[in-house]
């Protein structure tokens, strides 16, 4: 159960509550968080909340390809675009999301796609193209290397026409197409705005309050 009342589902298929995948191989999951959001630094601090997030992803052996602060439904919100090692075999897994905090909790909206049996063309091609002394680039967030997985031009969007089946390019086309969709119930719009890790927080709730229970249809589905 989220705070979610209605999210575009059309071509996704749902495998338990709350997952859904399509036939592209896209993994859409939605969350909620009844905790104190673990965000580095208040949205109003893009540098300094790029900075932070840079770090806990590298530390994780990934690399953060962008985050953004932004909105969903009028709500101040941060999308990411990370990449993860895939620990079973070589390739890499996408994962884009947005993360709406609030002071005492957060909901969160996930796509992710793994690399296939071939890994890395796209990754050869692009360094083909610029060079490997252009490719390569210091961390934008974070002035350097930072460990993990290094940061590249290859993971920028200009590139993903040309690879229209890579799995970072169809994570980034369907949260695009997705996130207009998503409202949430005014309960949880209201509650009081994420001010930061150090900022004053109201305790965390265990749930929202008189949320109404998850009904079937409570997503909506278009053209379906």
């Amino acid at each position: 159960m989220t705070p979610i009342t209605s999210l575009d589902l059309t071509g996704f298929t749902e495998r338990e509550p709350g997952v859904w995948t399509d036939e592209a191989g896209l993994v859409l999951s939605v969350h909620f968080f009844p905790l104190i959001p673990d965000l580095p630094a208040p949205l109003h601090e893009p540098q300094r909340l790029g900075t932070g997030l840079a770090r806990l992803v590298a530390g994780a052996g990934g690399g953060l390809i962008e985050a953004a602060p932004g909105s969903v439904d009028g709500v101040p919100a941060v999308r990411q675009l990370v990449k993860m090692p895939l620990g079973s075999r070589t390739g890499q897994a996408f994962l884009g999301s947005w993360t709406v905090p609030r002071a005492g909790s957060s909901t969160v909206v996930k796509v992710q796609a793994a690399e296939g049996a071939a890994t890395g063309m796209r990754e050869a091609v692009i360094m083909a193209r610029v060079g490997p002394a252009e490719y390569f680039r210091p961390h934008p967030y974070a002035g350097g290397q930072l460990g993990g997985l290094p940061y590249h031009v290859g993971d920028h969007e200009e590139w993903d026409a040309q690879f229209p089946g890579h799995p970072l390019t169809l994570v980034r086309a369907a949260l695009q197409r997705i996130t207009p969709t998503i409202t949430f119930d005014d309960r949880f719009k209201a509650l009081p705005p994420f001010g930061g890790p150090n900022a004053p927080q109201s305790p965390p709730p265990q749930s929202l309050p008189h949320l109404p229970p998850p009904r079937r249809g409570w997503f909506r589905r278009k053209n379906v």
